[in-house]
């Protein structure tokens, strides 16, 4: 269940480095300023945040309309069309910026600053250091991931773009241009991580491949063609020829440009997936391990160390394991129920039950509306079950749900899927913590700890609203916690321990998992999406753990409710700074 978030993945997808800053720990020299010139300090650094917010939002078309339905609102009147560049040069050009930056901002006044912007403040500080730490590490990033990777992930984004106006529609025609370009790079970049032996594994590649190729089969019936139509047909303000010449660019652009784009990276993949030697994982590579600690480090938002999640890890699934123990001593029968049926399959309605069950544990969600649609056929086999499209922080209303028919969810597995990216996972999250006024150039910044983590987080309380038997209950989501605690385990296993094949193997049948072929299938997966689950099952142990400090912080003033709407307040931020703000957004309930 991959959370689609424009403001999360793009960065990664498309190659940008995004503009952050690096800031001095202490600021200026510590000094006692009068409330005037506290009042200029806070505005000058909401002119400062919004100035660099504005200046990468018109960097890159697709952030740009992901983040915002009315740029001009924001004092954007013309941007240049875009997906950014992809190259070594960008890089190191974007690493000199952001050491400027950090030499700018040392003339702010940290403690002038009010609450919201010293934790605006903490969060870019955070950002900048993160990036920085790995510059010299820029080959060991791989933009086409089998399941996260460009290649999946651009057509769902193209679909989904919305036309407010006019404009943006000429927008979109003019971004489908620059697609060939941007693969040319990403082939580019591709090429010199194999002269450095880096390249992806064979089978990797040839799972990328295949996603192009399917991509590619039939240009005249390619899902970009009708979906477009459908947009143009809905937009009010053009006129009925107007719409005949769009559909005919477009039609022109994906069958004689996109198209061929697709066709062109799987040639380029295909004279290079020989190259690719090391099918085990990160570890493997000569620097591998430090640039998959900062992976974790930026997946999962947490400030613990490998061995310690490690430890984390193992301690909560044996407190699963032995809740699991404990309720089928009692009632066996139990085992043999693996996916319950509930009381509704129409996804809508389940959002519906969802969003009156969750009321005893969450505010009232934010005044919004989704749709929930279905992954084309042609990218089921390479897309996550199901994801979430945000809304612009400017138009909460245009949410989209995605579930892939491929997988097959029914029951109970469906009904946690939706809480996940539904309410109150996802959406419930971004829309409440979009209300709540975050600063703008949050947007641009990526914790998928937070995100993912508060959305694993709530699937599993989500199993307590279905109306299942108690004891039922406790053991799918004891079950569910611990069988991810598995993928984890493995995830750091792979790419910072160097397990081959069968160290999954051995590991596994310890939990009388088996089966060659699904262990395979697990581990090749892992292995070309390193730290892919942590931000999933870390994340979740997070929240858990910010949630006991929480009750002791708290004490008799603590409620569920008032945690959850503190956690939102303060949006997607590493675990850290969460808990360093939670008392300064909790609000007990009255």
């Amino acid at each position: 269940m991959i959370q689609y978030i424009k403001k999360h993945f793009l960065p990664g997808l498309l190659g940008l480095i995004l503009i952050c800053l690096s800031i001095s720990a202490c600021g200026s020299p510590a000094k006692v300023l009068s409330s005037v010139a506290m009042l200029k300090e806070q505005h000058d650094f909401d002119t400062y945040t919004q100035t660099l917010f504005v200046q990468e939002m018109k960097e890159n078309t697709l952030n740009l309309h992901y983040t915002l339905a009315n740029p001009e609102e924001f004092g954007i009147k013309s941007h240049k069309i875009s997906l950014g560049s992809y190259s070594e040069e960008k890089s190191d050009a974007s690493a000199s910026f952001l050491e400027n930056m950090s030499a700018s901002l040392l003339g702010f006044h940290y403690d002038s600053l009010n609450t919201k912007q010293k934790l605006t403040y903490d969060i870019l500080k955070d950002y900048c250091e993160k990036q920085l730490c790995i510059s010299s590490l820029y080959y060991y990033n791989e933009p086409l991931r089998p399941t996260t990777g460009v290649q999946s992930e651009l057509p769902v984004l193209l679909a989904e773009y919305a036309f407010y106006n006019p404009c943006d529609v000429t927008d979109y025609l003019s971004l489908l241009t620059c697609i060939e370009d941007y693969f040319h790079q990403i082939a580019a970049f591709e090429r010199k991580k194999a002269e450095k032996g880096l390249f992806m594994s064979p089978e990797a590649a040839n799972t990328v491949i295949d996603a192009c190729e399917t991509f590619a089969i039939d240009p005249e019936t390619n899902f970009l063609i009708d979906t477009f139509d459908t947009r143009i047909d809905e937009l009010d303000g053009i006129s009925d020829e107007k719409k005949a010449l769009y559909k005919k660019q477009n039609r022109s652009l994906v069958e004689n440009v996109v198209v061929p784009a697709y066709e062109n990276l799987a040639d380029s993949l295909i004279e290079l997936k020989s190259s690719g030697n090391n099918t085990a994982g990160l570890s493997h590579y000569p620097q591998g391990k430090s640039y998959y600690e900062y992976l974790v480090r930026s997946n999962t938002g947490s400030a613990k160390s490998i061995r310690e999640l490690q430890k984390h890890t193992e301690r909560q699934r044996n407190l699963d394991i032995d809740a699991l123990h404990n309720l089928l001593s009692k009632n066996p029968d139990l085992l043999q129920v693996q996916n319950p049926k509930i009381a509704t399959e129409e996804p809508e309605a389940i959002l519906d039950h969802l969003l009156d069950a969750m009321q005893a544990d969450f505010y009232p969600a934010a005044d919004s509306s989704y749709e929930v649609n279905y992954i084309h056929e042609s990218l089921e086999d390479t897309l996550a079950p199901a994801f979430y499209l945000t809304a612009p922080i400017d138009n909460i209303s245009h949410n989209m749900i995605y579930l892939n028919r491929s997988s097959n969810y029914t029951g109970i597995q469906l009904f946690t899927t939706l809480a996940h990216e539904g309410f109150p996972g996802h959406l419930y999250q971004t829309t409440g913590t979009y209300q709540a006024g975050l600063a703008p150039v949050r947007a641009l910044f990526s914790y998928p700890g937070y995100t993912e983590g508060w959305a694993t987080y709530v699937e599993m309380l989500s199993y307590r609203y279905a109306g299942l038997d108690e004891d039922l209950t406790e053991v799918l989501m004891h079950n569910q916690s611990a069988l991810l605690s598995l993928y984890a385990s493995i995830d750091m296993g792979i790419h910072y321990d160097g397990w081959l094949f069968a160290d999954a193997v051995s590991f596994l049948k310890g939990f009388g998992i088996t089966d060659q072929g699904t262990i395979r299938r697990i581990y090749d997966l892992i292995v070309t999406e390193p730290s892919h689950y942590l931000k999933y099952y870390i994340g979740y142990l997070e929240f858990l753990d910010l949630k006991e400090y929480a009750k002791t912080r708290f004490a008799e003033d603590y409620s569920d409710r008032a945690f959850h709407q503190a956690v939102i307040r303060i949006g997607p931020a590493p675990f850290s700074i969460l808990k360093n703000y939670l008392p300064h957004f909790y609000s007990p309930e009255s």
